[in-house]
């Protein structure tokens, strides 16, 4: 009798310390700080660690990739912004605000049309690649949006493994919630690879048409745009006609995206392209 009753007490005390608890919380959350919960806020906690060394982005490392522990892997998700600068190279990086607006609209429209809608990743697009994959018998079209293409270059090898699959949806998500769309994009343009041994944007422009990315115009912008699919294929010191080819593809994207109409690209496709070499 006596235990039963020590039992009711003890249960009482609980349920009382839970209930204050959450009263507390919901106080707490009603007069703003919910923002404790918010993927940015703890991006703050990341800058009072040890300042991580500079390394190569993935894309750019040769030899066997790195295996991270887990307690790595889990600082790298919970402080992200601290890994990304630990990846980027600033020595050629160009701020989007020097990049010409076409060049944005064309990597857009040809690599992820609905970048600015979907949070990493896109179920349609995965959809669509996979009814085109699957009509073909092989793989045509891949799914993967600008942000997971980040992802990859900075810090994931390419195998295509599920554990690998997963940790790159993950960071996709992780770099959605905690960088803007502008951000995500500039980021995206200064590591791609755009053949020839070009990484980054700033490298590419002078490499190809010995120029700064700001004084590109049209059909140089959509050429450059189409190379990171292909780029040891679609560079037009490997192959001019294949990269021609490829430029025409991405002014006819940027036509059904509604970036420019059919008489520009018409004008960007007959119009010379000069290269630095």
């Amino acid at each position: 009798m006596r235990k039963a009753k020590k039992r009711q007490i003890r249960n009482r005390l609980l349920r009382f310390l839970f209930t204050l608890v959450l009263v507390f919380f919901i106080a707490f959350f009603l007069s703003g700080g919910i923002w404790v919960l918010h993927p940015r806020t703890w991006q703050h906690v990341g800058d009072l660690l040890p300042r991580l060394s500079q390394q190569l982005p993935a894309i750019q490392e040769s030899g066997a990739p790195e295996v991270l522990a887990w307690s790595d892997r889990l600082s790298r998700f919970l402080f992200i912004r601290r890994a990304v600068d630990a990846r980027v190279q600033r020595d050629d990086y160009v701020p989007l605000s020097e990049i010409p607006v076409e060049l944005q609209h064309a990597v857009v429209a040809v690599e992820d049309s609905r970048f600015y809608t979907h949070h990493g990743f896109d179920p349609t697009g995965i959809a669509r690649a996979t009814l085109v994959n699957l009509q073909y018998g092989e793989i045509e079209e891949g799914a993967s949006t600008i942000t997971q293409q980040l992802v990859k270059n900075l810090f994931l090898s390419h195998e295509q493994t599920w554990g690998r699959k997963g940790e790159e949806l993950l960071l996709a998500l992780d770099i959605e919630a905690n960088y803007s769309k502008d951000e995500i994009l500039e980021l995206y343009l200064n590591t791609i690879y755009y053949g020839s041994n070009f990484y980054g944007i700033g490298p590419a422009s002078t490499g190809y048409f010995g120029k700064e990315p700001q004084e590109l115009q049209l059909p140089e912008c959509a050429l450059l745009a189409g190379l990171p699919n292909a780029p040891s294929l679609y560079s037009p010191y490997v192959d001019f006609l294949m990269a021609k080819k490829r430029q025409f593809v991405v002014l006819d994207a940027m036509v059904k995206n509604g970036y420019i109409d059919e008489r520009m690209a018409e004008d960007a496709k007959i119009k010379p392209l000069i290269l630095a070499h």
